[in-house]
C-alpha cells in the first residue's frame, strides 16, 4: 500500500472511530434525557388527572360516567379507572386496564404507584398507575411516545450525517496532508532520476520545514559530492588522455619510421617491431577514443542534426572504411526511387557505423550485410550483421559499457571503447543501440535513429 493511501486511511479511520464514539455517546445521552423528561411530564400529568378523579369520586359516583371521558389526556394517549366494585371507566373504549403491563397492574393492586414503558399495537407508550385508596379506585393513564421517538430519530440522523461529513473532511485533510508529505519525496525522486539520466546540476529546493529541509540538504550534499567526484574523474581521464596524446603521437611516428625500414632488420627484430607498431597503433586509437568520450562527458561536443539521404550516407561510409563489396539492403519504401530520409548528425552517425563495421571485422569475422529497416514509429533501424560467434545473452548490455568486452572478444584486438561510443552517439541523437542474434548465426548490431516520415 502506498504511503499516501496509508496516511489517508489513518486520518479517515481515526475520524470514523471518534465520530462513531461521539455519536453513540451523544445519542445515548439525548435518549436518556428525553425519556427522563417525558417520563416526568407523564407522571405529573397522571397525578393531576388522578387528583381530579379522586375529587369527583369523593363527591359521589353519580355522573362519574359523564365526567371521566372529559379527563384531558395527551393526543394519542388514554386513561382508565376501575372502581372497587369492578366498574370500569375509560376515555377510549378501544382500550382497557388489560392493555397495561401486568407488573404495573399488580403494583397498583398492592397500593404502589408505578411507571413503565410498554408497546401497544406496535406503538411505544409510557404507562402510569396510581392507586387512589381514599375512594378504592385504581387510575391508569398511557402516554404515547411517538413524538419522542421521532425526535430521537431526527437526532440520530443528524448525528450520522454529521459523522459522515466529519469522516469525509478528515479524509480530505488526510489526502492533503499525505500529498504535502509525499510531494517533497516525489521531487527528490524526480531529481534523483534526472541525476541518474546525466543532469548532475539538478538540485532540490528547500521546503521551509525543518524536518524536510534536513532531508533536502542531505540529498543536495550527496548530489554535490557525486557531481564533484564524477567531474574529477572525467577531468582526470581527459587530462591523462591529453597528456598521453603527445608522447603517443611521437612514439607512433617513430615506430612508423622504423617500420618503413623493416626490410633492413633481422627476422626476430621484425617480429618485435610488428608487435610494437601494432600496440602503438592500438594505444593511439584508445587515446583518441578516450578523448572523444571525455568531450562527450564534459558536454563539449555539439549536436548538429540535419535531414540526410540515409542510404547514400551509409554507402559512402561503407566504401570509405574499405568495404566496397559489402551489400547494403534497403526496403522498397516508396517504389518511386525517392530518397529515404533521416535526421542525424552526420559526423556522429559516421562514427557509429564505422565503429560497428570495425567491431564486426575484428570480432565477427567481418561484416556480412548492412541493412536499413523501417519501424512503426518515426525511427529507422541501421543494422550491421556478422557471421561470428555472436554475443551471449548475459553480455548484451555490458558490451556497450566502456572497456567491456564480450567473452568471444577477450583475446582479440580492440580498445573496448568502440561500442561505448556507438551507444553514446546514438543516445545523443535521440536513439539507442542494442545487439541481438542473427537468424543464421552471428550477431546483429542495431542502431535506432530518428527518421522523417516516409516519402
Amino acid at each position: 500500500m502506498r504511503l499516501r493511501t496509508k496516511v489517508t486511511l489513518f486520518f479517515g479511520l481515526i475520524a470514523l472511530i471518534a465520530t462513531v464514539s461521539l455519536t453513540i455517546a451523544t445519542y445515548a445521552f439525548a435518549r436518556s434525557s428525553l425519556l427522563e423528561q417525558r417520563t416526568e411530564v407523564a407522571r405529573q400529568q397522571a397525578v393531576v388527572n388522578a387528583l381530579r378523579v379522586k375529587t369527583q369520586l369523593q363527591s359521589g359516583n353519580e355522573g362519574f360516567g359523564d365526567f371521566f371521558p372529559t379527563i384531558q389526556t395527551e393526543r394519542g394517549g388514554f386513561a382508565f379507572v376501575r372502581l372497587l366494585n369492578g366498574t370500569p371507566f375509560a376515555t377510549n373504549t378501544r382500550f382497557s386496564d388489560a392493555d397495561f403491563p401486568d407488573d404495573l397492574r399488580e403494583a397498583s393492586s398492592l397500593g404502589i404507584s408505578g411507571i413503565q414503558r410498554f408497546t401497544l399495537d406496535s406503538k411505544p407508550y409510557i404507562g402510569v398507575a396510581i392507586p387512589i385508596a381514599e375512594v378504592d379506585a385504581d387510575y391508569y393513564e398511557a402516554f404515547e411516545l411517538d413524538s419522542t421517538a421521532d425526535t430521537l430519530s431526527s437526532i440520530l440522523l443528524a448525528l450520522v450525517i454529521g459523522s459522515a461529513i466529519t469522516v469525509l473532511l478528515a479524509t480530505g485533510v488526510g489526502i492533503w496532508t499525505s500529498r504535502r508529505l509525499v510531494q517533497p519525496l516525489g521531487r527528490i525522486t524526480d531529481a534523483a532520476g534526472e541525476i541518474a539520466a546525466g543532469d548532475l546540476s539538478t538540485r532540490v529546493a528547500l521546503e521551509g520545514d525543518p524536518d524536510l529541509d534536513r532531508l533536502v540538504n542531505s540529498f543536495n550534499d550527496m548530489a554535490d559530492a557525486v557531481q564533484a567526484r564524477i567531474e574529477r574523474e572525467a577531468r582526470f581521464a581527459s587530462d591523462v588522455s591529453h597528456e598521453l596524446r603527445s608522447p603517443i603521437t611521437a612514439l607512433a611516428a617513430a615506430a612508423e619510421v622504423i617500420h618503413g625500414r623493416r626490410g633492413e632488420l633481422p627476422d626476430r627484430t621484425q617480429q618485435a617491431l610488428d608487435v610494437v607498431v601494432g600496440q602503438v597503433r592500438r594505444f593511439d586509437a584508445m587515446v583518441i577514443d578516450l578523448l572523444e568520450l571525455s568531450r562527450i562527458d564534459a558536454g563539449a561536443t555539439e549536436l548538429h542534426t540535419e535531414e540526410v539521404d540515409i542510404v547514400a550516407l551509409c554507402r559512402r561510409i561503407i566504401d570509405r572504411n574499405g568495404f566496397r563489396d559489402l551489400p547494403l539492403d534497403v526496403p522498397d519504401h516508396t517504389g518511386n526511387g525517392s530518397p529515404l530520409s533521416a535526421t542525424v548528425d552526420k559526423l556522429r552517425f559516421e562514427r557509429i557505423l564505422a565503429n560497428l563495421l570495425e567491431n564486426a571485422n575484428h570480432h565477427g569475422g567481418g561484416p556480412t550485410r548492412v541493412s536499413i529497416e523501417r519501424t512503426d514509429g518515426p525511427f529507422l533501424l541501421v543494422v550491421v550483421e556478422d557471421a561470428g560467434p555472436g554475443v551471449a545473452r548475459g553480455e548484451r548490455l555490458r558490451i556497450f559499457e566502456r572497456f567491456a568486452r564480450g567473452s568471444a572478444a577477450r583475446h582479440r584486438v580492440g580498445t573496448g571503447l568502440g561500442l561505448a561510443l556507438v551507444s553514446e552517439h546514438a543516445t545523443a541523437q535521440g536513439g539507442d543501440a542494442w545487439v541481438e542474434d542473427r537468424p543464421s548465426g552471428g550477431a546483429r548490431f542495431v542502431v535506432r535513429i530518428p527518421s522523417e516520415a516516409m516519402r
